[in-house]
């Protein structure tokens, strides 16, 4: 079942991006007068078409579900009647060509601004900002940052959510540039902390990149006893249920989830015998834990069961808030949200590019199949908030300057602008083949991270 989620989620988004990033297009052509002849939404084998409106437009469906195009009437890709030519997008001044190619970006930008006005109109529930003990040596720890400790302010910003909190150190993070905490403590006494992240390095962001700092959010003490289990892994193969007591491991006392969780990370593909009581009765099981990616050493290796704990309701409850905003403060957080994931985006590229950050992150459709799967199943609200993501992403994307994509079409407009002419056939046909060899480039690195991805998890 999760698989079909996975696939059926990821089809999902892809079409509700791809077409709203090709409506974009196609509804500023139409309003600067310019034909359309096609709008289609994959490539390929057509499925499915029909004409539609007054130019008898072909809409369609196509086999390859990789992206989608809209075609418009062009003297460069054939003969154009004479009644039609004003209609045609060759003949159209520079700033119309302009925002013909650059609305599919905003298109997607405008999808996720609108996404996050609706979660942020609805209330999103989320962590609050308290801290769990970090690790020892850690710059967190060395920071002076203790247990139960909330973020209340990262630089002067209030802060509150965790998510918030996330977000302000990871950009630090990027730049390698201190941060200074306002927190206050259990015995409610406010305290600052200095977190010094110019020597940390993160060219990995596979993992978490706050807990290699040793920042992880603070959860009550579970008790050893299995809540959940992960359909059809190891745990429940082997024959763990919910509510199975846990006593030990290999002969070792358990006292908490904590515990388990620790003996399990330690035996990553080696066999070990968890004794349990159910209904008052004890059993013992085998198991081999999955050999998975540490997240927090790239080249490290943990073990998993595919088990969570059974948490205190109350406990949990008061780790939430929930977060509630007006009709106006919930726009201005949607497109402070889209600017600042869009601007970290290309951040991370530019980084990629210069060597400061490892190509390893490059993700193809293989991890955002698996991304989708994920969020779908935790909810609407974060199947929405991927939405939101990927579309930045995909916008992002579209106006990096390589031929092929909407980018590369600016570039071409701008040279335009400076030289006071269009650009060769010859240049541009140039430009299309290093275009294609880049974007080939960069899938085949894509699809290579997803298998490796793939292969260790």
């Amino acid at each position: 079942m999760s698989v079909l989620v996975t696939i059926g989620a990821f089809l999902v988004a892809l079409g509700v991006l791809i077409a709203i990033h090709e409506l974009g297009h196609f509804l500023v052509a139409k309003w600067c007068g310019v034909k359309v002849l096609r709008f289609s939404l994959g490539f390929g084998k057509v499925l499915w078409e029909r004409p539609f409106g007054r130019d008898g437009t072909q809409w369609s469906l196509s086999i390859l579900p990789i992206g989608g195009y809209v075609k418009m009437l062009d003297e460069r890709e054939g003969v154009v009647a004479n009644s039609e030519l004003m209609r045609a997008f060759n003949r159209q001044q520079i700033w119309k060509r302009i925002a013909i190619v650059s609305a599919g970006p905003i298109a997607n930008f405008i999808l996720a601004i609108f996404v996050y006005w609706v979660l942020f109109l609805n209330g999103v529930q989320e962590a609050k900002p308290i801290l769990a003990k970090p690790d020892v040596q850690s710059i967190a720890a060395l920071s002076g940052l203790q247990s139960g400790e909330t973020i209340r302010a990262i630089d002067g910003e209030t802060i509150s959510t965790w998510q918030d909190a996330r977000w302000r150190i990871l950009q630090s993070a990027i730049e390698r540039r201190p941060v200074q905490l306002e927190v206050i403590n259990t015995k409610n006494e406010l305290a600052w902390r200095r977190l010094d992240l110019t020597g940390f390095q993160i060219d990995d962001l596979e993992g978490d990149p706050l807990k290699r700092i040793g920042l992880r959010l603070f959860r009550p003490v579970a008790p050893p006893v299995i809540g959940k289990l992960v359909p059809n892994d190891v745990a429940e193969i082997a024959g763990l249920r919910p509510g199975d007591h846990v006593l030990s491991i290999d002969g070792i006392k358990m006292g908490s989830w904590d515990d388990i969780v620790q003996a399990i990370r330690e035996h990553p593909g080696m066999q070990i015998t968890i004794e349990t009581v159910r209904q008052n009765e004890r059993m013992l099981v085998s198991l081999t834990p999955q050999s998975v990616q540490s997240p927090e050493k790239s080249d490290g290796r943990i073990g998993r069961i595919g088990a969570g704990p059974e948490l205190p309701e109350q406990a949990m409850r008061d780790l939430m808030t929930v977060m509630h905003h007006g009709v106006l403060t919930s726009f201005r957080m949607a497109v402070i949200r889209t600017w600042d994931t869009a601007t970290f985006s290309l951040r991370m590229i530019v980084k990629m590019v210069t060597g400061d950050v490892s190509w390893r992150n490059l993700s193809g459709p293989i991890t955002i199949a698996d991304y989708a799967g994920q969020s779908a199943q935790l909810g609407l609200a974060p199947y929405l908030s991927f939405l939101a993501l990927i579309s930045i992403s995909l916008g992002v994307l579209n106006l990096l300057p390589i031929p092929l994509l909407d980018g590369g079409h600016l570039m071409y407009y701008m040279i335009e602008l400076f030289k006071g002419s269009p650009v060769s056939e010859r240049m541009m046909d140039m430009g299309q083949r290093l275009g294609l060899a880049l974007l080939l480039v960069l899938m085949a690195f894509a699809f290579f991270n997803d298998i490796s991805r793939a292969l260790s998890s």
